[in-house]
């Protein structure tokens, strides 16, 4: 029994492994066949695992997993680069807000449990390690981001922000995406996927689906070589503080530096603040 337990436990990380391969197809290479076929897949698996038990105990993986991917399934039904006219940030509004609000809905209101959480503070003072993050994410950007940018090429990703009114709906929607990626990758899909996995694993699963979403937002190149450790660290940052509050703060810290980087690369001398 304990065998056939342990294969059934490895049998898992196949279902959760395709729904998030999802992602890629949907983000990267942007073919949603292909992502559907995934996420179909990756479902009915767990399905399958979960009726070839004998006895069904603790979270269901394929509810689970059903939740990620219709987060998944609503982000794709738009496009993702970056539109700052009002039709563009409504688009983004309703598929982002409904990426998070779905899983949530369903989760609590359809099958009654409460594995979707927000938890904004641990209740703990944040410590000289937490604060010293945060200024080390500020340097860190302001040394790495515009070289990332300016030498890639990929602020041409983002439209030219040239006006007073520009500027600003480029920084509510830089910081409100950056706010929305906590919510959904770290606080529903990483939070799901910690319910049947290691932690290690499940950051590992939940950084494929960050990342991929990131690219198709706009950092290509070597992009990656960024946000894979962001994701990455994110993910173990909510695991040690329990605090959304924390997470959040880093993400709009570096997402300020972005905003300022993007209004520099496209307004040279605005902003001289930058080494490049």
């Amino acid at each position: 029994m304990a065998v056939a337990a342990s294969r059934d436990a490895r049998l898992t990380i196949v279902p959760a492994a395709l729904v998030c391969a999802a992602a890629p197809a949907f983000f990267v290479l942007q073919v949603a066949w292909i992502g559907w076929v995934l996420v179909a897949a990756g479902v009915g698996g767990a399905i399958a695992i979960e009726r070839g038990r004998a006895t069904a105990s603790g979270p269901s993986l394929a509810r689970d997993l059903s939740l990620i991917a219709a987060g998944m399934l609503i982000v794709s039904s738009i496009p993702l680069a970056a539109e700052l006219d009002n039709l563009g940030m409504l688009r983004f509004t309703v598929a982002l807000g409904g990426a998070v609000l779905v899983p949530y809905l369903v989760s609590r209101f359809v099958f009654r449990d409460h594995a979707i959480r927000f938890p904004w503070r641990s209740g703990k003072r944040w410590g000289r390690l937490q604060w010293g993050w945060l200024v080390a994410v500020l340097v860190l950007g302001w040394l790495i981001l515009p070289f990332y940018f300016i030498t890639s090429g990929v602020y041409l990703n983002w439209p030219v922000v040239d006006t007073p009114n520009l500027i600003v709906r480029l920084f509510i929607g830089v910081g409100a995406v950056g706010i929305w990626d906590e919510l959904f990758f770290i606080c529903t899909v990483f939070t799901l996927l910690r319910r049947h996995f290691p932690t290690l694993l499940a950051n590992l699963l939940q950084t494929i689906v960050f990342v991929s979403f990131l690219w198709e937002l706009g950092y290509r190149e070597w992009g990656p070589v960024l946000t894979i450790p962001f994701a990455l660290l994110q993910g173990l940052i909510f695991v040690r503080t329990h605090s959304l509050a924390y997470v959040v703060t880093v993400h709009l810290l570096f997402d300020a530096v972005v905003f300022a980087v993007l209004v520099h690369a496209h307004n040279p001398g605005l902003l001289p603040i930058f080494v490049l």
